[in-house]
């Protein structure tokens, strides 16, 4: 697996650690705060005191080019923005930085930042999905107005075929996989005989105004 260097221990940096550590990475938590390092060394491959946008410490890190480094400096842009630049210049193909702002965002970008995340933002919407749309579970963003949506059926599609529910012509709504929530089997592609069953959910690509159709 990959190494991943994360830079900045607030709430986002430390959860991304914890997560990526328990899941077999190894990765390396640099912060200048000492109460943050104690916190993480747990949960890290190797917990650094030290601040992120002193271009020595990469050094001393031994930073390559194929690892990933991800920055979460809350709103201290200047600091986002000089670790990003060091990280460019040493040829990391993979920078993801967390950005407060669409503003932020587009400095980073222009710096040299592969991937910007706005977490406030992504959760909002999804949050606001939630209401507009009270069955989806889940969505992924693909183009073109499409998405990847994980969605609950309704309960007047229990006990019914996918050929029966005509999702395609009648919503223009893709079936591309359905879940057990209970066994996670997952039937890829599902024959149009295939019947829902209380506890399974969808699988769909569609666009959020067909989506919305479902309800």
């Amino acid at each position: 697996m990959q190494r991943v260097i994360v830079i900045g221990l607030g709430i986002f940096g430390f959860n991304i650690v914890k997560e990526l550590y328990e899941n077999g990475f190894e990765v390396i938590a640099v912060d200048k705060n000492k109460d943050a390092i104690q916190r993480v060394r747990d949960f890290a491959t190797k917990a650094i005191l030290a601040d992120g946008t002193d271009h020595e410490v990469m050094d001393l890190i031994g930073v390559h080019e194929d690892d990933v480094a991800i920055i979460s400096f809350g709103e201290d842009l200047a600091a986002a923005t000089l670790i990003t630049l060091h990280l460019k210049q040493m040829r990391v193909k993979n920078i993801i930085v967390k950005a407060p702002n669409e503003e932020h965002k587009l400095i980073l970008e222009k710096v040299g930042a592969t991937d910007v995340l706005i977490p406030e933002k992504e959760i909002a919407g999804k949050v606001a999905k939630s209401l507009i749309s009270p069955n989806v579970l889940d969505c992924l963003p693909l183009s073109d107005g499409y998405m990847i949506y994980e969605i609950a059926p309704p309960h007047g599609f229990l006990g019914k075929s996918i050929g029966e529910l005509q999702l395609r012509s009648k919503y223009h709504v893709e079936v591309i996989a359905v879940r057990d929530v209970l066994t996670d089997q997952v039937h890829m592609v599902p024959r149009a005989d295939l019947v829902l069953k209380d506890g399974e959910v969808l699988v769909v690509i569609a666009r959020e105004k067909d989506i919305q159709k479902i309800k």
